[in-house]
C-alpha cells in the first residue's frame, strides 16, 4: 500500500526525518518496501501565467508566448504545446533549470532560438517535471496557483511515498488512520484526527420529493450484518475533485476519475472504509442484500461480464445484481458524468463471504483486498458521514434518508484476554513496567482493566487479530521496540554432550560407496500396490495416508524396499543392467497408528553382474557377495565370532536364499534375495536385497575396545579337515571349535569345501586352520596337542565328525 508522508504527518508528527519514521514502522512489523519522492530531483521549475500567444513567423505548429514568473517582467518563451492559451497557469522551467531525464544525467535548460525566435525557458508538461502525463500539452495548474512560486513546493514532490507492505494479519493498516495510530503509538503521542466534517445538509421535505430513497433489506444478515445507505440528490458535477484529493490519491498511487468515484477512493485511503456510490436514477425498486442465484450474471464496472455460482454476496433491485459486494460495482448502476443523485453505500461484510470471490473472476480490487482481512465493524457510519459531508459541501448536493440496517447479534464479538503480566517477561526475557503495557495496549486502542498480577484486555473493533495472550505480548514486544531487547543467549536446560550418531551414520554410508553403491534419497510414502507385495505379518499393517500428495505416495512405507525397488525399475528401464543403491531413514511398522513404531534403518538392493561389464571372469551377484557388502557396515573390530546368521522367514524374500543377522544375539537385520515371484511381477531380474537396523549398528561403532600389546611370541597353526553331514551350518561347527580349543585360539577360518569323489552322499568336507598364541610366552608342542585333541573329540562326540587324514 502506497501512503503519501505529508499525508500522514496530518494526523501523527512525530519529530522523526522520513528515514526515521520509515525505520519505526519496518521495525513495528509495517515492512517499507519502498521510499521515495513524488518526483525525481529537479530545480528552478516556477509557477507561471502565460499573458500572450502570438503565432510563430516561420512554423505553423508553434507558439510565441510571453509567460509572467514573477521576475520584473515576463520572458518569452517558444512553445509547441496545442493547449497552451492566454491566462493558463502551467510550469515554467527557467534558464539554468535542470529537468529529470532517463539517462539519470538530466536535462539542462539553456537559452535557445527556434526557428529564428529567441526562447528563455520552457512550458512543461506532466512528464517534463516527472510526473504522469492525462492531456497531450502542458500540466494545467489550478487558476489560484500562485505566480512565481517554486513547483516542487506548490505540487508537493518532496512529499516521500512510503509503500507498506501489509501483513494479511493487519487489515486495520489498510488506511492512513491506521498507519497513523501506529506512528502515534510508538513515538507515545495522541492521534491528530483531522477536521473530519461529518455534518451533512439535510432537507426536510426530501422524501416527498421526486426522488424517493428505495426500501433496503438484508436476507444474508449473517454476511452483511451491517449495512447503510445514505441518499444525496442535486450534485452539482461541473464542480471537479480539489486539488488536495488529487494529489492525496495520485500521491497514493490511484487514478481519479470524477469527483463521486474520488470521494469513495479517498475514503478508503483516509479511513480504510470501502464505499460504493450508486446512480439513484437507474435503482428499479427496492435494493436487496442475498446471495446470488446460479448462473445470474452481471457486467462489472470494467466491462467484464460474470456468471454468479450462488455463494456470492450481491447488491440487488427487483431488475437484477447491481453490485458485487464488497467487490466491484455493476455497470447498469455506475455514475456518469451526467448523474446527480446517488445512493451512497457503507457496509460492514463479513470477511470470510468475501474471501476468494474475487480471484474467482480473476479480479483483484482495493475494497476485496481489505474486506477479505477484516474491516472495521464500527467504521461503516463514520466513513459513510464524512463521505456524505464531502460530497454535499463541495457540490451543494442535499442529503436525504439514512437507511441503517443492522443484526447486532451477527456482528464480530471482542472477548477479553486476561494477560498475567508474569507472562510477558517469560515470552520476551525482560521486565517491562505494568504502566508500559498500559500505555501502549490503551493507545493501540484495547480497554484495558488491571489487576494485581494481570491485565484484561478487550481487543478494540478493529483488530481481528487478537485472540491470545501472546497475540498481546507480540503487540507490546513490537511497540516496546525489538531492538530495546537486548539479545541473550537462552538458558538451556539441555545435555549439549556430542552426538556422533551423523559422523558415524556418515561412516557407513561411505563404506558402502567405496564398494560401488549409490546413495537414493526418497519420501517416506509409498505404492500401497508395492506395500501389498512386500506383504508380511512381521511388518503389521499398510497405514494409509489421510491426505496423500499422491495416489503413489498413498501409505506409509515398512520398509526401505518400497523406496528402493522402484528407482531400481527406473534404471533399468533406461539400461542400466548393474545397479547399486542404499538408503537410509525411517520404516514404519504397526498394526495401527496407535502402536506404530518408526525404525532408522539403512537398506541395501543390487542387480546384475559382480563387477561392471569391462572385468574379466564377470559373474552374477549372489548370496555371499550381499554378505560380504553388509559386514562392511560392521565395525572392523567385530570378531566373526559375534556374527550369527538364520535362515529368515519373511514371506517377500528367496526362503533358501536369505538370512536374519544377530550379532551377539542380537537380532540386526535381514538379507537375502528377493522372493523369485515378486520380482516378476515387478517385472524384475534376480535382486538382492538387505535392510539393518541403524541403531545396533551405531552402538557396535560406539564400542571401546581394550588397547593391548601384540605379543612377541610365535603363532602356532594347526590345519584340521573333518567329514560331517551337509547340514550341520559352519557357524555351528565354529562355535563348538573355539569353545574346545581354549582362550588360546586366537583366529579360526574356513579355507576348504568339497563334495564329490571320495566323500559319502550327504556329507561335506570342511578344512579349518586354528591359530594359537600366547601374550608373555612360547606355547609348548603339548599344550597345542592337547587342544588340538580337544578340539577333535568334542567334534566327533556332538557332531559326528571324522577326521580325514588326507
Amino acid at each position: 500500500m502506497k501512503i503519501s508522508e505529508q499525508w500522514l504527518r496530518q494526523w501523527a508528527n512525530p519529530a522523526n526525518t522520513s528515514k526515521q519514521l520509515a525505520e519505526q514502522l519496518t521495525m513495528a512489523g509495517l515492512e517499507i518496501d519502498d521510499r521515495y519522492a513524488v518526483a525525481r530531483p529537479f530545480n528552478n521549475v516556477v509557477v507561471g501565467e502565460v499573458v500572450s500567444v502570438q503565432p510563430h513567423p516561420d512554423a505553423d505548429k508553434l507558439r510565441v508566448t510571453k509567460v509572467d514568473i514573477g521576475a520584473d517582467e515576463p520572458v518569452q518563451i517558444v512553445c509547441g504545446a496545442p493547449n497552451v492559451y492566454v491566462g493558463m497557469k502551467a510550469p515554467v522551467a527557467t534558464v539554468g533549470a535542470v529537468l529529470p531525464s532517463e539517462d539519470g544525467a538530466g536535462f539542462k535548460i539553456k537559452k535557445s532560438k527556434l526557428r529564428g525566435v529567441d526562447s528563455n525557458g520552457m512550458l512543461c508538461g506532466a512528464s517534463e517535471i516527472d510526473l504522469s502525463d492525462s492531456v497531450d500539452g502542458l500540466l494545467e495548474l489550478p487558476n489560484d496557483a500562485p505566480v512565481g512560486k517554486d513547483i516542487r513546493e506548490y505540487l508537493g514532490l518532496d512529499n516521500q511515498i512510503f509503500d507498506i507492505s501489509i501483513t494479511p494479519n493487519r487489515g486495520d493498516c489498510f488506511s492512513v488512520r491506521g498507519i497513523a495510530r501506529e506512528i502515534a503509538v510508538i513515538n507515545d503521542l495522541p492521534v491528530q484526527t483531522p477536521d473530519l466534517d461529518i455534518s451533512t445538509p439535510t432537507t426536510d421535505d426530501f422524501t416527498a420529493t421526486d426522488y424517493p430513497t428505495p426500501s433496503v433489506m438484508v436476507q444474508a444478515v449473517a454476511a452483511c450484518p451491517r449495512y447503510l445507505l445514505q441518499s444525496i440528490s442535486a450534485i452539482d458535477r461541473s464542480i471537479e475533485t480539489p486539488k488536495w484529493m488529487v494529489d492525496a490519491l495520485i500521491h497514493s498511487g490511484l487514478r481519479t476519475h470524477n469527483f463521486l468515484v474520488d470521494v469513495t477512493n479517498y475514503m478508503l485511503l483516509e479511513l480504510g472504509q470501502p464505499l460504493h456510490v450508486f446512480d439513484a436514477d437507474t435503482i428499479v425498486g427496492d435494493i436487496v442484500v442475498r446471495l446470488a442465484t446460479p448462473d445470474e450474471t452481471l457486467t462489472l464496472l470494467n466491462d467484464q461480464t460474470i456468471s454468479l455460482t450462488g455463494d456470492e454476496l450481491v447488491i440487488a433491485d427487483d431488475q437484477g445484481v447491481l453490485a458485487l459486494a464488497g467487490i466491484m460495482g455493476g455497470k447498469r448502476s455506475s455514475v456518469t458524468p451526467s448523474t446527480t443523485n446517488i445512493l451512497l453505500e457503507s457496509a460492514f461484510f463479513s470477511p470470510i463471504v468475501i474471501a476468494g470471490r474475487a480471484r474467482r473472476f480473476g479480479l483483484h480490487t482495493d475494497a476485496s483486498q481489505r474486506f477479505e482481512r477484516g474491516v472495521d465493524f464500527e467504521l461503516p457510519a463514520l466513513a459513510l458521514a464524512r463521505a456524505s459531508a464531502l460530497i454535499a459541501s463541495i457540490t451543494g448536493g442535499q442529503a436525504g434518508q439514512l437507511i441503517k440496517i443492522e443484526n447486532s447479534a451477527e456482528l464480530p464479538k471482542r472477548t477479553p484476554i486476561n494477560l498475567p503480566i508474569v507472562k510477558v517477561r517469560e515470552v520476551l526475557g525482560i521486565d517491562i513496567a505494568p504502566n508500559t503495557m498500559v500505555r501502549i495496549l490503551t493507545q493501540l486502542g484495547f480497554m484495558v482493566e488491571e489487576g494485581a498480577d494481570s491485565l484484561l484486555c478487550t481487543p478494540p473493533s478493529y483488530r481481528f487479530d487478537m485472540s491470545i495472550k501472546e497475540d498481546l505480548i507480540e503487540e507490546i514486544a513490537r511497540i516496546y521496540g525489538y531492538e530495546n531487547i537486548p539479545s541473550t543467549l537462552p538458558y538451556l536446560q539441555v545435555s549439549m554432550d556430542y552426538d556422533d550418531t551423523a559422523d558415524l551414520t556418515y561412516e557407513m554410508k561411505l563404506a558402502l560407496v567405496n564398494i560401488g553403491y549409490m546413495e537414493a534419497i526418497s519420501f517416506s510414502f509409498s505404492d500401497a500396490k508395492l506395500e501389498g507385495l512386500l506383504d508380511d505379518d512381521a511388518l503389521g499393517a499398510v497405514l494409509a495416508l489421510a491426505n496423500p500428495i499422491s495416489s503413489d505416495l498413498a501409505v506409509m512405507r515398512r520398509t526401505l524396499l518400497s523406496s528402493l525397488l522402484p528407482c531400481v525399475q527406473y534404471n533399468l528401464n533406461r539400461q542400466q543392467a548393474r545397479v547399486r543403491f542404499f538408503e537410509t531413514g525411517l520404516s514404519f511398522v504397526g498394526h495401527s497408528v496407535a502402536d506404530l513404531v518408526q525404525t532408522p534403518s539403512i537398506a541395501l538392493v543390487a542387480v546384475g553382474d559382480i563387477w561392471d561389464e569391462q572385468a574379466y571372469q564377470n559373474r552374477a551377484i549372489d548370496f555371499y557377495d550381499i554378505k560380504h557388502d553388509i559386514e562392511q557396515l560392521l565395525p572392523a573390530q567385530i570378531d566373526s565370532a559375534r556374527l550369527r546368521y538364520e535362515r529368515s522367514e519373511l514371506s517377500f524374500l528367496h526362503p533358501g536364499q536369505s538370512a536374519k543377522l544377530y550379532v551377539d544375539d542380537h537380532y540386526i537385520g535381514w538379507l537375502g534375495q528377493l522372493h523369485p515371484s515378486i520380482a516378476k511381477q515387478l517385472d524384475l531380474p534376480t535382486t538382492w536385497v538387505a535392510q539393518l537396523d541403524l541403531a545396533p549398528l551405531l552402538n557396535l561403532a560406539r564400542e571401546q575396545q581394550p588397547i593391548a600389546t601384540p605379543s612377541k611370541f610365535p603363532q602356532v597353526r594347526r590345519d584340521i579337515a573333518i567329514l560331517v553331514d551337509s547340514d550341520i551350518s559352519l557357524q555351528t561347527l565354529q562355535a563348538a571349535i573355539r569353545s574346545a580349543a581354549g582362550e588360546l585360539l586366537t583366529d579360526l577360518w574356513l579355507f576348504d569345501v568339497y563334495q564329490g569323489e571320495n566323500v559319502p552322499a550327504g556329507q561335506r568336507s570342511l578344512a579349518f586352520t586354528l591359530v594359537w598364541q600366547h601374550s608373555t610366552k612360547t606355547l609348548a608342542d603339548e599344550t597345542i596337542k592337547a587342544s588340538a585333541e580337544n578340539v577333535i573329540r568334542d567334534l566327533t562326540e556332538q557332531y559326528g565328525a571324522q577326521l580325514r587324514d588326507s
